[in-house]
């Protein structure tokens, strides 16, 4: 078993290194929504663990049934006017700067920005339970998190296209085989299958494996900084039109939106 040096860990995380492969897990209940807080967390574990050279692997993984709902729109720190994603999304660019292989979770639903949260990994462990959506459009807003840049980048153009503009649910079955997810486990067994292929991964050369790594992903965080620009201010003004607040109360009262276009 291998330690860690001392680290302060933010709310709701907890961070076990064993093998050479790290499991960093998120807790923000009921239905672990994220805030900037969260990410630059995230971002201070992540980035700890690249100065770790017996940490080879990272796992990412949500307590609950949940992985993430996103942000939470229906908390009045989150609506119309306070909705200020720039920041956030420039924080979020760092996870997309650390040099670890990095495998994630994904029990129960990804969802809007916890989508986007999953794209920052290199490989998704699923299950046939587990759901996702790009569900901007349906909220009456622009995609963010980088979804413009990530969501084509494993998917193609197309179907990245069509469940943003949709905002479709997708199961696990479907993600598997539209690329959005690497490997489908049985319900229940995703942690111990996310665990086997980090396990698969840190049994190569560490050195050669960030290499690899930092060679496929070449120019993936410049991108996704440049499009957060766009995204967020696109978000910006939506946010307060009378779009998004009939589907931000369509989706707090389970029916679907009846939109006007303004």
């Amino acid at each position: 078993m291998s330690t860690l040096a001392p680290f302060t860990l933010g709310r709701g995380l907890t961070l076990d290194l064993q093998d050479h492969v790290a499991t960093l897990e998120f807790s923000r209940p009921p239905l672990n929504f994220f805030d900037q807080e969260l990410i630059m967390d995230l971002v201070a574990a992540l980035e700890h663990l690249d100065q770790v050279p017996e940490c080879r692997v990272v796992i990412l993984q949500a307590e609950g049934k949940t992985f993430c709902a996103g942000a939470d729109f229906s908390s009045s720190g989150h609506t119309g006017e306070r909705f200020l994603p720039h920041q956030l999304y420039k924080y979020a660019v760092r996870l997309f700067r650390t040099r670890k292989p990095l495998v994630v979770v994904v029990e129960g639903a990804a969802i809007g920005g916890g989508l986007g949260l999953a794209l920052i990994g290199d490989y998704r462990v699923t299950s046939e339970k587990a759901r996702f959506s790009a569900n901007f459009n349906r909220l009456g807003m622009h995609q963010g998190f980088g979804i413009s840049v990530t969501l084509p980048r494993v998917v193609g153009v197309q179907m990245a296209s069509l469940l943003i503009a949709t905002g479709r649910r997708i199961d696990g079955v479907e993600a598997a085989r539209i690329g959005l997810a690497d490997m489908l486990a049985e319900p229940g067994q995703e942690r111990q299958a996310a665990r086997a292929l980090a396990e698969e991964i840190a049994a190569s050369a560490p050195l050669a494996v960030m290499s690899s790594r930092e060679t496929l992903r070449t120019g993936l965080a410049d991108a996704v900084d440049a499009i957060i620009d766009r995204e967020a201010s696109e978000q910006g003004w939506q946010v307060r039109t009378t779009d998004f607040a009939e589907g931000n109360k369509a989706m707090r009262e389970r029916r679907d939106p009846v939109f006007n276009g303004n």
